[in-house]
């Protein structure tokens, strides 16, 4: 079963791949190692696991504007995810996602932490504003 979902674009670009889903924000500052892709914010659900190479869907970030440098870096260290996909934009998660350049989505027309799950694959087409999620079987 495909599941789309329409919303708008914050980086533009079409990628597909794994989805990693947090329930939770994410701090850039000091919430994610960059040189390994890891969350490393010891009291997050996600604490521990890999995000390089995955389409990461979560609510948003938190912390300061250090989070977009933090992202960057995972960019330039190649440990970046695929694309992101957020629940609700904020200035610190929109320039995190441009610098990561990534493709990127916000205001979708269902809540992608609830309709998304770890495992399922996932089409982003930012400049459609469109995801398209296969259900993990």
């Amino acid at each position: 079963m495909t599941i789309v979902l329409s919303g708008r674009k914050v980086v533009p670009g079409v990628v597909e791949g794994e989805a990693l889903v947090s329930h939770e924000t994410i701090s850039g500052w000091g919430g994610i190692d960059p040189a390994k892709g890891t969350i490393i914010e010891r009291r997050h659900e996600l604490f521990g696991v890999c995000f390089t190479g995955k389409i990461l869907v979560f609510p948003g970030a938190k912390g300061s504007s250090g989070w977009s440098g933090f992202f960057q870096t995972t960019r330039l260290m190649g440990t970046a995810p695929l694309g992101m996909i957020f629940t609700v934009i904020t200035t610190k998660a929109a320039l995190g996602a441009v610098v990561t350049r990534v493709p990127a989505v916000t205001d979708l027309d269902r809540d992608p932490v609830a309709v998304i799950n770890t495992g399922d694959w996932v089409r982003i087409d930012a400049d459609r504003g469109l995801v398209e999620v296969k259900e993990h079987a």
